[in-house]
């Protein structure tokens, strides 16, 4: 059940657009005239694709050349993280069964049937 919200004064246009609302509602030019008032589009300079390319691809190369680097302090600060850390047979048997319960918890979800 939905309310009548719209004023009494617009209420032609209501009953207009409910008679034919697959078909053509006549504005007298108003659309056409509104679309020709409006700006042109921006023109975006010639120069600017080949730019904005080529600073990708300095982007690219500078993180290729940066990336081995970093895959390597970031391999030598996870070691030394995990090395400093005391692990104990309790440990290792949690980890194995939350492992052990998330991968029968995925296997049930995904072979249930709807």
């Amino acid at each position: 059940m939905t309310a009548n919200l719209a004023p009494q004064d617009d209420r032609w246009l209501e009953d207009a657009l409910r008679a034919d609302a697959t078909g053509y509602l006549d504005d007298a030019g108003f659309t056409a005239r509104v679309m020709d008032a409006l700006p042109p589009p921006a023109a975006v300079p010639r120069w600017r694709k080949p730019a904005v390319a080529a600073l990708w691809a300095l982007a690219a190369a500078g993180t290729a050349i940066a990336l081995p680097g970093a895959f390597l302090d970031v391999a030598r600060e996870t070691y030394k993280l995990i090395a400093a850390q005391p692990v104990s047979l309790p440990q290792i048997a949690t980890v194995v069964v939350a492992l052990g319960i998330a991968t029968w918890s995925a296997t049930v979800y995904a072979l249930r049937s709807e």
